[in-house]
C-alpha cells in the first residue's frame, strides 16, 4: 500500500478533469434541462431526461485518458505496471463509489423536492428505482466501474498493440458477434435470449452483469498492461 499511494498521487494531479469536470458538465446539462422544461411548463406525468448518462461517458473517456498521458510517465519515473495498474483500479474503485453515492444523494433531493418542483426526473428515474438503499448505490455505481475499466482496457490494449491492434480487435469482435447471431438463427435461439433476457430485473443489468463485466476487463488489462511498452 506504501508504494501504491505515490501513484494514487501523481494520478490525482490532473483531479479539476477527472473528478471536477464530469460534475461540471453534468451541472451544465441539469440547468440547461431545468431551464427548458421550466419554460415548456407542465408536461404529462411530469418531464424525464436521460441527460445523467453524460457523467458515465466522461468517466469513460476519463479511465481512457488516465492510461494514455500518465502511464508513460510514471513509467520513466521507474514505478512498475503492476503497480500503476492497481492503483489506477483502487483510484477507478474510489470515484465510483463517491459518485453513485452521490447520485443516490442528489436522487433522494430530487424527490424531496417534488422534482425540483417540475416534476422533473433527472437523477431518479423511474426505471433504475430500487427498493434496498445499497442496491441503488451498486446501480448508480456499478456502472461507472464497468466503463471505467472498459476505457483502461482499451487505453492499455492501444499502448500494447497500437492501431493495427485495435483494427484487429474490432473486426475479431465483430466476426464473433456476427458467428453467435448466425449460430443463435440456426438453433432457433432467439425468442428464448430474448424471453430470458426480458426477465433480467433492472439490477442485474445495471449492478450484476456490468460487475461481471469489470471483473474481465479488469483481469484483460491486467494481463495487457505487464507488457507495454513506454
Amino acid at each position: 500500500m506504501s508504494r501504491l499511494l505515490p501513484v494514487i498521487r501523481v494520478q490525482l494531479v490532473g483531479w479539476p478533469n477527472t473528478l471536477g469536470f464530469p460534475w461540471l458538465l453534468l451541472t451544465l446539462i441539469f440547468g440547461v434541462n431545468y431551464a427548458i422544461f421550466l419554460a415548456i411548463g407542465d408536461v404529462d406525468d411530469g418531464p424525464k431526461t436521460g441527460a445523467i448518462a453524460s457523467i458515465y461517458i466522461v468517466m469513460f473517456v476519463a479511465a481512457i485518458n488516465s492510461i494514455t498521458q500518465l502511464l508513460p510517465f510514471t513509467m520513466a519515473l521507474s514505478v512498475i505496471r503492476r503497480t500503476f495498474y492497481l492503483a489506477a483500479s483502487l483510484l477507478l474503485l474510489a470515484e465510483s463509489a463517491v459518485f453513485g453515492t452521490a447520485l443516490y444523494l442528489f436522487a433522494l433531493l430530487e424527490d424531496a423536492t417534488g422534482g425540483w418542483g417540475l416534476g422533473l426526473e433527472f437523477f431518479g428515474l423511474g426505471f433504475l428505482d430500487q427498493d434496498n438503499p445499497l442496491l441503488q448505490i451498486l446501480v448508480y455505481t456499478v456502472p461507472f466501474i464497468a466503463l471505467g475499466f472498459l476505457g483502461i482496457f482499451i487505453a492499455v490494449y492501444y499502448k500494447r498493440f497500437g492501431m493495427t491492434g485495435m483494427y484487429l480487435l474490432v473486426i475479431c469482435k465483430l466476426l464473433v458477434l456476427a458467428a453467435l447471431a448466425l449460430l443463435a438463427t440456426w438453433l432457433d435461439l432467439w425468442s428464448g435470449i430474448g424471453q430470458w433476457l426480458g426477465d433480467q430485473p433492472t439490477a442485474a443489468w445495471l449492478a450484476g452483469w456490468p460487475a461481471l463485466l469489470a471483473a474481465l476487463l479488469a483481469g484483460a488489462g491486467y494481463a495487457t498492461i505487464r507488457r507495454v511498452t513506454p
